[in-house]
Formats: C-alpha cells, structure tokens, sequence
C-alpha cells in the first residue's frame, strides 16, 4: 500500500500538468489545421497564446480560406486580428470575391474592415445592388406650385472607393438636391407631373456619385404629388405684411397728429393765460392812470361803454350761429 501512493501521486501530477499543456496549446486546433493541409507548427499556435491571440480566430478563417483556393499567410491574419480587425468577416470577403469574380487583395481588404466598413456586404453589394429610398424632397416650381417627390436610388458598393469614400447620407443629400433644382427650374408644376422620369434623368447625369463608395446604377421616382400653393401663400403674407406697415405708419401719423394737437391746445392755454394776465394788469394800469391825471372820469366811462357795446355785439353775432344754445 505505501509503495501505490507514490504512484498514484505521480499519475495525478502527470494528468495535471497534461490538463493544464493542453488547455494552453489547442492540440485539436492544430491537428485539424494539419489534416486541412494548412501549414501551422505547434510553436506558432504557443506563440499566439503569449500574445494573447485566440488561436482559432486565426486558425479557423485560414482553413476556411484554404480550402477555397485562397493562399493567405498566418502572420498576415495574426497582424489585423491584432489591429483590431475581424479575421472572419474579411475572410469570408475574399472568397465571395473569388466566387464572384470579383478583384480584392487581402491588404484592401483588410483596410476595408479597419476603415470600420463592412467589407463582406461591400463585396455582396457589388453582386446584388441596394436600393436606397429618399425622403419625401419638396420643392417649387416657377408657377409657385409645390411638387413633393420621393425617389428610389439603386446603388452598387465601389470596392476602390471604400476607403475614405462618403456613405450613403452623401448619396441622399445629392439626390435630394439635384430634385429641387429640377422641380424648380420647371415653367410649371405640370411639366413635372407630366414626365417625371426627366428628374430621374437630369440627376442621373450630374454624376452624383463622384467621392462616394457607391456607384449609381438607377435613380427612379417613387411618387410624386402636389403640395401647397406656395407663390399665392408668399402673395398673401406679402399683402398682410404691407397692410401691417401701413397700419403702422397710419397710426404713426395719428399719434403725431395727436402730438401736434395737443402741443396748439397748450399753446392756446399759454396765450389764453397771457391774455388773462394781461387783462388782471388793465385796471392797474387805469387806476394808475386816474391817479396819475393822464386819464379823466369822462374817458373812462367813454371806455367802459366802448367795451359794454362790443360785448354786445359779440353776443349777437354769436347768437346768429347755427347750433348755439342761446339762439334755441
């Protein structure tokens, strides 16, 4: 019995150190890359475990690649899993390239995925083109007529273009500008109802596609339909905005009108206290003049029956005034 202990020791330390060889070198990963005729040595796989790469992520697309006829090298795919880079996805890339017969090298596409582009549904673009649908443009035409269109724009990814080429918000834009500028270099909103397919052609022709990753195959008008009468609604907000200055000025004359009316009534308060001030000075003056002898009692008499006898005719003249309370 003490001569098994030692043994069972030694097997239960040799199982371990087994485990623990074989969870840090995939043997499996490295006897299927073996059988799949891909040339990875047991020190390379080690050697990704220390740089801290997942050995199938590498190994995996590289049988994969192999067996679809490509030659691509183990170093290539370690370097862009360690830039950041899906190895898969560009993997599967260059063989749907390859089958569509399509040129892509491994280092564009490799740029292609680290530009942060997918370049396995660039590739698939190529093939089967997308359809991008714009929103609703509206725009005006000449007449003043509103025309909203919506058009459908088949695009087919450019592989040499993805690579700092502008996305599809750029092919959106330009669409919708080269609508505007049709619909509104139209005489009339009918010419457009009436051949819609000249929008689709003029933009077509403005090669709108230029800097961006895509090619426009197709630019086709969805629906067009008539919106406001913008050129009477501009007519009409003109006439309020110049009833509204006029309105203003109107009041302004008003309020200086008022302004001046109100300036002669006090001028006239002003010469009305004048003259009453000038009257409270007058029997100063006779009395002073009686004092003095330069005015006799006969005088003033002669003067008291001068002022009696023109207020008197003043109230008759007043009295012979159509309106006046004291001819009733």
């Amino acid at each position: 019995m003490g001569e098994l202990l030692p043994l069972l020791f030694l097997l239960v330390l040799v199982i371990i150190v087994f485990s623990v060889l074989f969870s840090f070198i995939p043997i499996r990963l490295w006897i299927a890359a073996l059988a799949a005729g891909v040339p990875v040595g047991i020190i390379t796989l080690i050697g990704m475990r220390l740089r801290r790469v997942i050995p199938a992520k590498v190994v995996e697309p590289l049988i994969k690649a192999t067996k679809a006829g490509l030659q691509l090298n183990v170093n290539k795919l370690e370097g862009h899993y360690l830039a950041g880079g899906n190895v898969d996805r560009v993997a599967n890339a260059l063989i749907a390239a390859q089958r569509a017969d399509i040129e892509l090298g491994f280092e564009r596409a490799a740029a292609i995925d680290l530009a942060g582009r997918n370049v396995l549904q660039a590739v698939q673009m190529s093939v089967n083109p997308k359809v991008i649908e714009t929103p609703v443009v509206a725009a005006v035409a000449k007449d003043g007529i509103e025309v909203k269109a919506r058009a459908r724009v088949t695009v087919r990814a450019n592989i040499d273009r993805l690579v700092g080429g502008a996305g599809e918000e750029t092919i959106i834009a330009r669409v919708g500008e080269g609508i505007v500028t049709t619909i509104g270099s139209a005489d009339n909103h009918k010419q457009v109802l009436e051949n819609p397919d000249n929008i689709s052609h003029t933009v077509l022709n403005k090669g709108l596609d230029a800097g961006t990753a895509f090619e426009i195959l197709s630019i086709d008008i969805a629906d067009v339909d008539v919106g406001k009468n913008i050129g009477a609604q501009l007519q009409t907000d003109q006439a309020e905005a110049d009833k509204r200055i006029a309105q203003a000025k109107a009041e302004e004359r008003r309020a200086m009108a008022v302004a001046r009316e109100q300036e002669m009534k006090a001028a006239v308060q002003e010469m009305r206290a004048k003259v009453v001030e000038a009257e409270a000075e007058v029997p100063k003056a006779l009395s002073q003049a009686l004092r003095e002898g330069k005015l006799g009692v006969m005088d003033y008499y002669n003067m008291q029956n001068i002022f009696a006898d023109t207020q008197m005719r003043d109230s008759i003249s007043k009295m012979g005034k159509p309106g006046n309370p004291e001819q009733k």
